[in-house]
């Protein structure tokens, strides 16, 4: 990494070039900075502000500083991507690898990034970039020429959308920009929306600049080409000094040009805005929003950042790297999350902002809110309220169901040939966990005293509806292929290897009573009496914390196999290890899970440690897969979503390291957290994308990425370097 030489961001953002020593840094903003290149393993997509956002018509930016075949550039899901050349004393620098001085990202956050570089010798440039909300995002280029001579500098700011698609309207002359059109799709690769929620398909742009225009145009094909065009032979007769004034017609991209003489020492400010809206949408309140944003103090907002990352622990980590890391976790979360809206008065998340899929943008499910157990240490306030909007969606009987949130409760209700009835849909129950986390942190009694009430009722759900036979030990529901999260490829639950078969035949988790459901409740239940002796409400904490030891002993009498010293679901009727022909025991990762919820013996522990850390099993270099390596179902490659064969989930990877704790193997639980952070490095680095889940065994991976709950890794390394009183 290139260290920091250069000016303070903060200052630049005034639109007077300072030096240094000019300003003080406070302890918060100097933890902030960083020196992020283009190998460094920074998070690098951007949303609005929570309270400058929404949920449709939402667009969000990832940058690219690291590419050396483009400029710097911000791209959107189906929007293209907008940036800005330089032609200096008529050298045109058309990428970053040609940049003097290649980007570093100085300061970073969930809304913004600052970057400093030199597109040319004696052309210093500090850029920043801000999504102000969702529909118009902004770069402020401040531009010193430090050099002893004079430079002519252009610039050309552009929106490349690459399609053959971008109707040019008209130019605004008043505004001083282009005013466009473009299609946006809805399918996806993975989940499509559904445009009858109110995605917007049909697209206004607005892109201007508050530098005077020298002047504008529009251009088929490729960057190569205009290239070309800014060019052009030095010996043509016709050799144009400006764009082409393209006022209609379908192009690849659209430019605006602006041009100005720099002496030694004298700086420039330029800022280029896009704004982007359903056409259906008032235009004239996009472009008030936009003239406003052409000479906005962007320090407000600076500020705002550095008031909001006051509040996370500040851990010395052991590389400056992992630093990087710690704080993209919580730009992560931060930027998922959206205002309240519809049919709840709380904020919510959608677990995937930017890209845009269909199925990470449906609402909070609860093994997707484990992300709030690293978010409370960023602001404990929204992560409650994220939390309270299940307790305010609740239904009567207690049920917390598959989705909460704008949309209201989502259910999906399911024919069950066990209990020969209809039956909703829930999620994994880590609803009290999260709760009694977050507390830890936030100390709101008046949360807690809430959220144990909501929680009691959770569980006294669970137990009418999850466990047919009354026996302690419980079952999915009828749509458990998702009710049990672990949806695809999943060893025990699937019945074929390629899920051929429709989704109700497919599954068997309604009819075994279930390892991982049963921890789960278990858990639940401990923490409910944590809750309940926080409370002091004695007489619940012991019944409480007396159920959970109950189940405990039934998970150690019939799910412990002694010949493979493990843990396993089993058949409902004869708690066997077999269903039909099916042998149940697969060694997946819910195995471990008897540590998590602290169910198991000291000796029963140690060897499930054994096989943890066997090499041709577990104990593989990208963390715990979901299957042993040595199953022949296991598959170390990331194709897909939503796979349960082999890949990394930090989440239940986070779990195991949860469980090692509670046992005491502390410096075990640093050697994970170590792979785990080695499997968000190695692809932050690589792609400067958080994933779904990580291959177990490579670093190449295909599935949806910028999940939420990967922010987990910030809750581990706290947990891991944090120097408690």
């Amino acid at each position: 990494m290139k260290p920091y030489t250069g000016i303070i961001p903060l200052l630049i953002l005034s639109m007077t070039v300072l030096p240094a020593c000019n300003k003080s840094i406070s302890p918060s903003e100097d933890y902030l900075k960083i020196s992020a290149g283009a190998d460094d393993p920074l998070y690098t997509t951007y949303t609005a502000d929570m309270k400058r956002s929404r949920l449709y018509g939402d667009k969000g930016y990832k940058m690219d500083h690291y590419s050396d075949f483009y400029p710097v550039n911000y791209a959107s899901d189906q929007a293209g991507r907008m940036f800005s050349l330089f032609k200096i004393d008529q050298v045109v620098v058309r990428n970053a690898g040609e940049y003097h001085w290649k980007p570093v990202a100085i300061y970073s956050f969930p809304d913004m990034v600052m970057l400093e570089y030199q597109p040319f010798e004696g052309i210093q440039v500090i850029e920043t970039f801000m999504v102000y909300s969702s529909r118009c995002a902004l770069a402020d280029l401040q531009i010193q020429n430090i050099s002893q001579v004079p430079h002519r500098v252009e610039i050309y700011p552009i929106i490349e959308l690459g399609n053959d698609s971008l109707q040019i309207l008209k130019f605004d002359k008043e505004h001083n920009g282009y005013r466009t059109y473009h299609y946006e799709s809805p399918k996806r690769l993975i989940s499509d929306l559904r445009i009858q929620y109110g995605y917007p398909t049909h697209m206004n742009d607005f892109f201007s600049v508050s530098d005077t225009v020298y002047s504008y145009g529009g251009y088929p094909g490729s960057m190569g080409d205009f290239y070309n065009t800014i060019k052009t032979d030095f010996y043509s007769e016709d050799r144009p000094d400006t764009l082409n004034h393209a006022g209609s017609g379908y192009m690849d991209l659209v430019a605006l040009h602006c041009k100005f003489t720099l002496q030694p020492g004298e700086n420039r400010q330029l800022r280029y805005v896009r704004g982007i809206q359903g056409r259906e949408e008032d235009i004239q309140e996009l472009m008030n929003e936009i003239e406003n944003l052409k000479g906005i103090d962007l320090d407000t907002f600076f500020q705002e950042n550095i008031r909001l990352f006051s509040r996370i622990p500040r851990i010395d980590l052991p590389d400056v790297s992992d630093k990087i890391v710690y704080l993209s976790a919580f730009n992560l979360a931060r930027g998922c999350m959206v205002p309240p809206a519809g049919q709840t008065q709380y904020n919510s998340y959608a677990f995937s902002r930017e890209p845009l899929w269909g199925w990470g943008h449906g609402h909070q499910v609860l093994h997707e809110s484990l992300s709030m157990l690293a978010y409370v240490y960023l602001d404990p306030v929204s992560a409650q309220e994220s939390q309270r909007l299940y307790m305010e969606q609740q239904r009567g009987d207690g049920l917390i169901a598959y989705r909460h949130g704008p949309r209201g409760r989502q259910d999906y209700p399911h024919y069950s040939a066990i209990w020969q009835d209809t039956m909703s849909t829930t999620s994994a129950p880590f609803f009290s966990w999260i709760n009694w986390e977050i507390y830890q942190v936030s100390k709101d009694r008046q949360f807690l005293e809430d959220a144990y009430t909501s929680g009691v009722n959770y569980v006294n759900w669970l137990i009418a509806n999850r466990d047919f036979d009354r026996d302690s030990l419980f079952e999915w529901g009828p749509y458990g292929i998702i009710e049990n999260v672990r949806d695809w490829y999943n060893a025990v639950f699937q019945v074929s290897a390629e899920r051929y078969l429709d989704v109700d035949k497919e599954d068997i988790s309604d009819e075994l009573e279930c390892l991982d459901l049963s921890l789960m409740v278990v858990k639940e239940m401990r923490c409910l009496g944590e809750m309940a002796q926080e409370l002091d409400e004695r007489r619940e904490e012991k019944y409480w914390k007396g159920y959970a030891d109950q189940i405990s002993q039934k998970i150690n009498d019939i799910m412990w196999d002694e010949e493979s010293r493990f843990f396993y679901s089993v058949n409902r009727v004869d708690h066997s290890f077999f269903f039909m022909d099916r042998d149940l025991r697969r060694q997946e990762i819910i195995g471990f899970l008897p540590l998590w919820a602290e169910t198991v013996s000291e000796e029963r522990a140690a060897l499930l440690i054994e096989t943890l850390i066997d090499t041709t099993k577990f104990w593989r270099k990208y963390g715990i897969p979901t299957l042993s390596a040595d199953d022949e179902w296991y598959s170390p490659y990331v194709d897909y979503c939503c796979k349960w064969n082999g890949p990394v989930w930090l989440l239940w990877d986070y779990m195991v390291y949860d469980g090692l704790r509670n046992y005491g193997y502390d410096e075990l639980a640093a050697e994970l957290a170590d792979k785990m952070l080695l499997t968000v490095k190695t692809q932050l680095s690589k792609n400067h994308n958080f994933w779904e889940s990580y291959s177990p065994d490579n670093d190449v991976l295909n599935c949806p990425s910028n999940y939420i709950w990967d922010a987990i890794i910030a809750k581990v390394l706290v947990e891991t370097y944090l120097e408690l009183p």
